[in-house]
């Protein structure tokens, strides 16, 4: 196949807030788009889906390696890719007809031409009648209607999708990717390929042809997994649901690398070093997963998710700090209580805090440290900054920025020691009321 886009070796970095060094958003990326294939970005937030759609637009530069379009060097912006943003972003002023065509206008092409090819994409997208309509006028799906009409009548090469369906309720997105995959199916999508940036498996899995797993802070590529399952697509169909699994079952397992493109057979996960990055989670969410668990069988990740009214984003983060507690365990796509998972299940809410705090020493590395600072230090406390250097070691700015917040949240839910926002500075709970 015909390769229309590619990245190679890819970075992209950004300076950081206090001007002390840089982020590196994305590390190695090497991926292609092919003619006539849909490619689906999934991967947790920090992962660097939206910088990767803007580098493929030409609205940002690389800070290392290349992106070739149709083999070329890309420069500027690539007049082949238009994008369907989260947001609707139409001009309030102006009419269904006229936001379709404002992208045409730019081009300078004849208002008889533009008038005609925008009345053909709203057909397309099922608005035929409402051209002269204000954005106001309009549900929320109608709108976003709206801006995938204004994406097809550029007749792009490549169309974007940047989580267009994340705004929209649950019924309007479903029949809103119904939709276009049918257009896909049948042949009437106007572009020539997709990529869909996106965090939610199932739609993922519902409208492409390969799924690209990315890992995150920096985002880099785990591997790709390609999807081979006919349009248009059955969500009931056990085909689907099985491939749900297992896409489920490599995002459960973040430090799991995918060796290559199709392979199924998951590495040895590897060695990790003492100060890892916490999930960004809130104990009693946890507990709330952990009570809505039954007591002797696993249930599956996607229907959890499901039944939860849950985004994998909100769900992983859950079962990975589970799994990390010793409260859960994960087996592909399928997650069971454990032993201690149940008796939490069955504790008071005094139980409950002395099992999570007993779980924290014996397995958080980070508030081992916090412990034997504070044991050292008992009437001053442990500055804040001193735990933020020592994460600062091992983890991305990213992950030590969320890792910390995580590490108060914990700390101060099962009281093993409170963190003064004035003050920033660790104190166990007595030392605090000690010098009040």
């Amino acid at each position: 196949m015909t390769t229309l886009l590619s990245l190679q070796n890819v970075y992209k970095t950004f300076p950081a807030a206090d001007r002390s060094g840089s982020i590196t958003v994305l590390d190695n990326i090497d991926l292609s788009i092919a003619r006539g294939e849909v490619v689906a970005l999934l991967g947790r937030s920090g992962s660097g889906k939206s910088t990767l759609l803007r580098l493929m637009a030409g609205l940002t530069a690389p800070s290392r390696g290349q992106v070739l379009h149709h083999d070329t060097p890309l420069r500027g912006v690539n007049p082949d890719v238009a994008i369907v943003f989260q947001s609707f972003a139409l001009l309030p002023w102006l009419t269904v007809l006229a936001n379709t065509g404002v992208g045409l206008e730019a081009r300078g092409l004849k208002p008889e031409e533009i008038r005609d090819r925008c009345l053909e994409a709203l057909k397309r997208v099922g608005l035929e009648g409402f051209a002269e309509a204000y954005p106001r006028e309009l549900s929320g799906g109608m709108r976003q209607r709206v801006g995938f009409a204004r994406a097809f009548v550029l007749n792009p090469e490549l169309l974007v999708l940047d989580e267009p369906f994340s705004a929209l309720d649950v019924l309007t997105a479903e029949n809103l990717r119904q939709d276009i995959d049918q257009l896909w199916a049948t042949g009437h999508f106007p572009a020539q390929s997709m990529v869909v940036v996106t965090h939610s498996i199932e739609e993922a899995v519902m409208l492409s042809d390969r799924i690209v797993l990315l890992g995150a802070n920096p985002g880099t590529i785990r591997g790709v997994i390609n999807n081979p399952l006919p349009r248009p697509r059955e969500r009931d169909g056990k085909s689907f649901s099985d491939l749900v699994e297992e896409v489920y079952g490599y995002m459960t397992h973040p430090d799991e690398v995918i060796a290559s493109e199709g392979d199924r057979q998951k590495p040895a996960p590897p060695i990790k070093e003492q100060i890892t990055a916490l999930p960004a989670c809130r104990l009693p969410s946890l507990s709330d997963l952990v009570t809505l668990l039954p007591k002797h069988r696993s249930r599956k990740l996607a229907e959890l998710a499901s039944d939860l009214g849950l985004s994998d984003d909100s769900l992983l983060p859950l079962a990975e700090a589970g799994v990390i507690l010793g409260l859960l365990d994960t087996k592909g796509s399928q997650v069971e209580l454990t032993g201690l998972g149940r008796q939490l299940r069955k504790a008071d809410s005094n139980g409950e805090r002395q099992l999570l705090a007993k779980q924290l020493r014996e397995r958080i590395p980070l508030v081992q440290t916090v412990e034997r600072l504070l044991t050292r230090n008992r009437r001053s406390g442990v500055s804040g900054a001193i735990i933020l250097d020592l994460m600062d070691e091992h983890l991305t700015t990213p992950q030590v920025d969320q890792t910390f917040r995580t590490l108060v949240s914990w700390l101060r839910f099962t009281g093993i020691a409170h963190y003064s926002d004035d003050t920033q500075r660790f104190q166990r709970p007595d030392d605090t009321s000690e010098q009040a």
